[in-house]
């Protein structure tokens, strides 16, 4: 069977292993462009998955536009049985059905929950006990092909959006092998997304990631933990500097006297901010400009001003 995988992050590159080490014909990798980053952008960045296929002896390439001509003729060329995709971007039709068994996505969400661009922080924010790995096959509007396997993991108290990625990328492999064997050996079944079930995973932009204290402490200890570590969830404290909040922990209730906003300080061992209902205890922070820090050590260079920060 020849294979295309599509991909770029990490998160793609163990799923791309086990195709290669289970000894399947990954005739190209297609991957995003290389960009300029890091000190000043003057260095050339390639993607994980492209510096694994590198490392490989893979063929690579790295189309800027998916509708080019030329870049599909190259794609036809290769004559691929298959293409896998996991963690690209969209695909024009003329790519996701160009081979004979189409294309297969792996997504990381129990779909049809979570459609979407960001599944793995939304099932966090809002509290879910479970979350995995669906399969599917591509068709044209997003995340609605239908479902071949599916893998499930528990999402634990002290989750995160960046603890849950590592565990379901190391789970993806498993299911991608399984999958394409399926396939390879004629006995996959396909299942159709059961509409009523759908919910949405939207892309996160800056603005989304303003923490809101007026929600109960447990929303708001749950969103932080799904924007954790990124794209991190934020307040604004004194003069205009923006905090950024990865861990926390439920703290004690208002009590009549107290309200939301309101903080509290030792300014060398805690620091606490007030939801709607209760406490939050700030565990690790990073305020502009600085290094991400557990709390004791970012107390004992930075003294909060207690004043409510809804206030301020």
């Amino acid at each position: 069977m020849r294979i295309i995988f599509m991909g770029t992050p990490e998160f793609a590159v163990p799923s791309l292993d086990i195709l290669v080490r289970s000894g399947y014909e990954v005739v190209a990798v297609i991957t995003a462009t290389d960009k300029m980053g890091g000190r000043g952008n003057k260095t050339l960045l390639e993607s994980a998955v492209k510096q694994y296929a590198v490392k490989k002896n893979l063929l690579v390439l790295q189309p800027k536009n998916l509708k080019n001509e030329a870049f599909q003729a190259s794609l036809k060329a290769l004559k691929a049985d298959l293409q896998i995709v996991v963690a690209f971007r969209m695909l024009p039709e003329a790519v996701w059905n160009m081979p004979p068994l189409g294309t297969l996505n792996l997504h990381g969400s129990l779909l049809p929950k979570y459609r979407g661009a960001a599944p793995i922080n939304w099932a966090v924010i809002n509290g879910d006990k479970e979350t995995g790995l669906t399969t599917f096959k591509l068709k044209h509007e997003i995340d609605t092909g239908e479902l071949i396997h599916q893998s499930s993991i528990p999402i634990h108290d002290l989750d995160t959006a960046g603890t849950i990625h590592d565990k379901l990328m190391h789970l993806g492999p498993e299911l991608i092998l399984r999958t394409v064997q399926d396939i390879q050996n004629d006995t996959v079944s396909y299942s159709p997304q059961d509409e009523t079930l759908v919910s949405k995973a939207p892309k996160i932009f800056h603005q989304d990631c303003a923490i809101d204290l007026n929600q109960p402490g447990i929303a708001v200890f749950n969103f932080i933990r799904g924007m954790s570590p990124y794209p991190a969830g934020w307040i604004m404290v004194e003069e205009s500097k923006k905090l950024k909040i990865f861990r926390t922990k439920l703290g004690e209730k208002l009590d009549a006297k107290e309200k939301v906003g309101d903080q509290q300080s030792d300014f060398k061992t805690y620091w606490n901010i007030a939801s709607k209902d209760c406490w939050i205890s700030l565990e690790e922070v990073q305020l502009t400009g600085k290094k991400r820090m557990k709390i004791k050590e970012f107390l004992n260079g930075y003294k909060p001003d207690l004043k409510n920060l809804l206030e301020n």
